[in-house]
Order: structure tokens, then sequence, then C-alpha cells
């Protein structure tokens, strides 16, 4: 007989046409239209909730006001995206553009909605998890032979009568089948996975969880999103046939009962940050030289945003970043959450540290501040290691071993959650 209560809800939180959508420097037209709805998802088992929206990240300050309004405990609620780079921006003071304030608020409303539908539905509920087989979708877009986290984690939510509530998968692959050429609001492939999944399971709530995808996609590396030129690869068709590809592997997988118990852990980690382009000043009147020569695309796309960046943080120190580390553990099933985006060998790190037990570790939750390498990535440099916190707006990027610091609050947090629920 079960012991707990679940439940889940979904709340449509598209927005107009008309507004810049968020994710490509390359890309400085508004939307034109809606291709498919963007949601806020929410699973609440006990007291403890998780909510996935679909936008390229929540920001802190948006997540603490969600877990506040929710009607939860705050400590025990996970705020995450899809990362989708087909919605509008969503995170202010970040990614080169300023975020619509209705669209901030109605993101914030939607999640808060999601959670308490989720939690006014809730009935006595069992749980069963499982791994399914790798859809091989993902490529480490850095490194031919890098790391990949394959796992497809499954957790299925189901009433006393049979019925399932929901399904919870995760990949970790990088939500950008489409490119900067695309205008419309979607929520790319993860949108079709859960259409496969809620098509095998009627009446159920999908969610679709990023794992860590900093350095994972489809195949492209990152600067091929610099242009706003089509590619054969990155269409609507593709991301639904890899859409439901992962769908597919997520409905075969094997599930057994776990234990139907919740419980949360979470800390604050500060991470430092440094400055790579030493002298500001000097570095924004080198890019404004080389943008008044004639620069050529893509860089004189990206020019004008890190002249900007430079401007506004020449006289403000790099100094550090705080954020917020989550662990949920549902009967034995762990969910880890970290912010920014993380890449596979941390994720791997931290799943190895799961030992055989059933794991969701995720990123792009509570915050979306940028990407945070493992340190065996600095000397390769490029965009994710050397350039993107430019875009992205911190005033510098995060030092060598912030993902080693991350994974080891993660783990602690892992412990200290398991070690609660065996207390139980």
């Amino acid at each position: 007989m079960a012991t707990l209560k679940a439940g889940a809800a979904a709340v449509d939180i598209t927005p107009p046409s008309g507004l810049l959508l968020a994710g490509f420097a390359a890309r400085s037209q508004p939307s034109t239209g809606v291709h498919d709805p963007l949601t806020a998802r929410a699973l609440v088992i006990g007291d403890t909730a998780i909510v996935v929206a679909d936008v390229i990240g929540v920001h802190q300050g948006s997540s603490a006001r969600i877990r506040q309004r929710c009607g939860l405990p705050p400590d025990n609620v996970i705020v995450t995206a899809t990362h989708t780079h087909g919605a509008p921006l969503s995170m202010p003071e970040r990614l080169g553009a300023q975020a619509d304030p209705q669209f901030l608020q109605q993101l914030e409303d939607g999640c808060v909605a999601a959670i308490r539908r989720a939690a006014a539905s809730a009935v006595p509920a069992g749980l069963a998890a499982g791994l399914g087989p790798d859809p091989d979708v993902a490529r480490n877009r850095r490194h031919a032979d890098g790391p990949l986290d394959r796992n497809l984690p499954v957790l299925r939510v189901f009433a006393e009568d049979g019925r399932t509530i929901a399904v919870m998968a995760s990949y970790a692959c990088h939500p950008t089948v489409l490119g900067a050429d695309n205008r419309l609001v979607t929520a790319d492939y993860p949108g079709y996975v859960r259409q496969e999944i809620e098509a095998a399971f009627p009446g159920a709530v999908a969610l679709f969880l990023i794992g860590c995808a900093g350095d994972a996609n489809i195949g492209h590396a990152a600067k091929a999103s610099w242009t706003v030129a089509a590619n054969e690869t990155r269409t609507f068709e593709n991301a639904e046939r890899l859409g439901r590809r992962i769908g597919r592997a997520a409905i075969a997988a094997a599930i057994t009962p776990v234990e139907a118990k919740a419980v949360a852990s979470n800390g604050m980690i500060a991470l430092e940050l440094d400055r790579p382009e030493g002298d500001l000043e000097a570095a924004a009147r080198a890019w404004q030289a080389e943008l008044d020569a004639g620069a050529m695309v893509p860089r004189s796309l990206l020019l004008p945003h890190w002249i900007a960046w430079a401007k506004a943080n020449a006289h403000v120190p790099p100094g550090r970043w705080q954020g917020r580390v989550s662990v949920l553990d549902w009967g034995g099933v762990v969910i880890t959450a970290m912010p920014g985006e993380i890449f596979s060998r941390t994720g791997l790190d931290i799943r190895a540290a799961c030992g055989d037990r059933i794991s969701f570790v995720l990123a792009y939750a509570d915050d979306t501040p940028g990407y945070i390498p493992p340190r065996e990535e600095y000397p390769y440099g490029g965009y994710e290691v050397d350039e993107a916190h430019r875009f992205i707006g911190l005033p510098g990027r995060f030092a060598p071993g912030s993902a080693e610091a991350l994974a080891e609050k993660t783990i602690e947090l892992l412990d200290k959650a398991s070690r609660r629920a065996i207390a139980q």
C-alpha cells in the first residue's frame, strides 16, 4: 500500500509572438509566431517537488520567489529549465538583452500554478524506476572522443488504481536542434519527448529534464550557432525525429518498484570568478577597433555584446557567484540538481557517487549563470571556457576548480539526503 501522495500538472506559459528568443547572439530579430507550446510542469511527491519550465534558464531570484509562493516548504522544491533556445529571454540582465517583465511574471506564475495544481491533485501513489536504453542522440561538441552521459533514467508515478500519474525522464543533450535561424517559439526536442511519452501513457504528465549537457548536443560545435543561415540538420523535422527517439527509449525502460517516500536536502555554494581578458577597457578598445575595421560574420555579431560587457564590468571585480545545490531522494531514486551549464565529466563523476541507484543528475537548476567546465577543459579554451560569460553577463567566467567544488557539494548533500532517508 502506498504511503505517500503524489500529483502532477502542466501549465501553459506560451508567450505571444514578437518577443526576442533567447540563446543565440546571432539572432537579433523577434519571434514571428508559435510552433509548439511552452509549459511549466511539476511533479509533487509528499512535500517535495520539482518543476521544469520551457525556458533557457530560470534566474535564481525567480527560483526563490517560486519556491516561496508554491505552498510547499521552499527547501523541498527544485526549479529547473529545459534550456530550450526557442523561448523568450527569461533571466534579467543576462544574454545580451532585457527580458520582458510580463513574460517573467508569466513564467513565475506558471511554475507556482503547476506546483500548486500538482499538490492539489495528489493521491496515494507508488513509484517505479529504471533506465532506458541509450537513444544515441548526444555527441560531445568539444571533443570527438569526449565523455558523454548516456544514461536515461526514468521514474514512473502511479495511482493505487494503476493509472500513471506522471513519467519523469532525463537525458544530457543541449536542446539546440533548432538554430539561430529559427524565430518560432518552441520547446525544441524536449516537446517531442513528452508527446511520445504521453501518447503511451494517456492522462499522464510527462516531465523531461536536462542532464549535464554543457558540452553535449547533436553534433555541431558551439560556433555553428553564430549564424542565421539554415542548416539541414537543425530543423523541426529532426527535432521531432530525435525527440521521439528519446521518448521511445524512455518508454522502453525496465522499471521496478521503489519505496514510496521523499527526502530533500540543499545547500548554498560560493564559486570564484576570474577574468582571462585582463584589462577590460583595453579589451573594449581592441574589440571596437576590430568592429570598426569591418569584422566579418560571426565576429561582427558577437563583438557588440563583448564591448558592452567590457564597458559594464571594467571597474567591477570578478568576485564570487553564489547559488543553490539540491538533492531529492525519492525512495532511493536520487535527483541531484546543480545550477549552470555543467559538462559531461562532472555529471558522470556525480553519477558514479550515486552507485547503483537510479539517478537523475541535472543541470540548469535554480539558476543558469553560464558554463562551469571541469578543470581539465580550461587548457582547450574555446567558447564555453573563454567567451560565453561575456554574452551571458556575469562579470567573469567560473574559475578553474568550480565544477569540482560543485560536485563535492552535491555529493555531500547526496550523502546527507541518503542518511535522512534511511532514518525515516
